[in-house]
């Protein structure tokens, strides 16, 4: 027996149903617009992935576009073209998405695309093989992003001997031995019933999407749910990683934070806004407007269901490398020591509400949005929520999290460029 429930919060309708298998089919009404936007969403990305498998998550994503039993490659790719919408895929650490978004009157084509090419793939040998190459060349231009790769490095250290530092794409060799046996085995596993979560958001009803996806869905055997993986530790290592040809040096230094979930994570986003999230942001205003010393500095926030990550990125010159690497301690430093001022609290919070506010105008982001509520807390929050918990934040909660996680001895570094002489270690560390 299917079960439904509704969420009648202010400015949002959302419907859930749950089949008999345990998929779950989450919709939003915005009658307002011309579009919707489907995802099919699997719960579990690249860090289910065992060793050998690295980067499996990903490729599988790739394989689905590349035929079904009912249509080519070239007829999935033409199928959503001809009624001007758009077909899109991604794999992330924790999750993996195949969506599109087309006019409401398109709908049922382009969910009979996208349900086919999830459910119906061929993992054809000639193909897996034509993918590797395409990969292998993907895994090279990464790699041949500095930026980008000084954050692998970094990952890989923070997380060392956990799949969250492994790359998403995986490794040239554990690429190369992908076939279609343990492909299919993957994706047998990973692609079942308690682990599919389907939602939209846009010009529709709920019941007509649950009519949708039942008659591709429905006939899915159980399954079991995604095993548990064990929680990383993280690891508060330096790494000097020398490549001659760059002109710049870029690092990344960063320190644990809380898992998605967790309560304190409204305290994490307003911290992570005012230390480096935007252009009026400590490390933008210090690092570079005052000193000149970088282009390019920003902090991100990572969090998982589990873990978390509070990371700081700069791209500058050799000469100034240990320079950044002071500054953004010293910032550390004075948010430990002082509360935030009430201004630039204020200023803060306001961003945080104005990039949610903007976020969720799109049906595409109403769709993702409604996927990971489901994922990470299993209800909905309405907009008035989510402003209330941002506006609760206090100077008190950020200078407590600040004293929680800049600590020097939880500290990770990684520098990346032509580093000729240049030394850092754990007492250049001290904030």
């Amino acid at each position: 027996m299917a079960t439904t429930t509704s969420s009648t919060g202010p400015a949002r309708e959302i419907e859930t149903t749950t089949l008999r298998n345990g998929v779950r089919v989450i919709t939003e009404a915005m009658p307002h617009v011309r579009s919707v936007s489907v995802g099919i969403w699997i719960g579990t990305g690249s860090r289910r992935e065992m060793p050998e498998q690295n980067g499996i998550s990903h490729f599988i994503e790739h394989m689905l576009f590349k035929g079904t039993t009912h249509r080519s490659a070239e007829d999935i790719a033409r199928s959503v073209d001809s009624i001007g919408g758009n077909l899109d895929a991604f794999t992330a650490k924790e999750l993996v998405c195949f969506n599109t978004k087309v006019l409401d009157e398109h709908l049922s084509l382009a969910w009979d695309v996208l349900a086919d090419l999830v459910l119906n793939p061929l993992f054809q040998p000639a193909d897996i093989e034509k993918e590797k190459g395409v990969i292998l060349e993907e895994i090279k231009m990464e790699a041949d992003s500095p930026d980008y790769l000084v954050h692998e490095i970094f990952s890989s250290n923070f997380w060392k001997d956990h799949p969250l530092g492994k790359p998403i794409l995986g490794t040239r060799e554990t690429v190369k031995r992908f076939d279609s046996d343990g492909i299919r085995c993957y994706y047998s596993e990973v692609y079942a019933p308690a682990n599919l979560i389907v939602t939209a958001a846009g010009n529709l009803t709920h019941d007509r999407l649950v009519a949708l996806v039942r008659e591709h869905f429905e006939s899915l055997p159980l399954g079991g749910p995604a095993k548990p993986d064990p929680v990383p530790n993280t690891h508060a290592r330096i790494a000097l990683r020398n490549k001659k040809a760059l002109e710049q040096v870029h690092l990344c230094l960063g320190v644990p934070s809380y898992p998605l979930p967790h309560q304190e994570r409204f305290a994490c986003y307003v911290l992570n806004t005012l230390l480096g999230g935007g252009m009026s942001s400590r490390l933008f205003q210090n690092i570079r407007e005052r000193q000149g010393l970088a282009y390019a500095v920003f902090s991100e926030l990572n969090p998982y269901r589990d873990t978390g990550c509070l990371s700081i990125y700069a791209g500058t010159s050799l000469e100034s490398a240990g320079k950044v690497v002071e500054s953004i301690l010293n910032e550390f430093r004075d948010l430990k020591q002082h509360a935030v001022g009430e201004e630039e609290l204020r200023r803060a919070k306001d961003h945080l509400k104005g990039s949610l506010m903007l976020s969720l105008e799109s049906t595409a982001s109403r769709m993702s949005n409604l996927a990971r509520q489901e994922m990470y807390f299993g209800k909905f929050f309405t907009l008035d929520e989510l402003v209330e918990s941002i506006e609760s934040v206090t100077a008190a909660d950020v200078q407590r999290i600040a004293q929680t996680f800049f600590d020097p001895k939880q500290i990770a570094l990684t520098v990346l460029g032509n580093l000729e002489s240049f030394k850092i270690g754990r007492e250049d560390l001290v904030c």
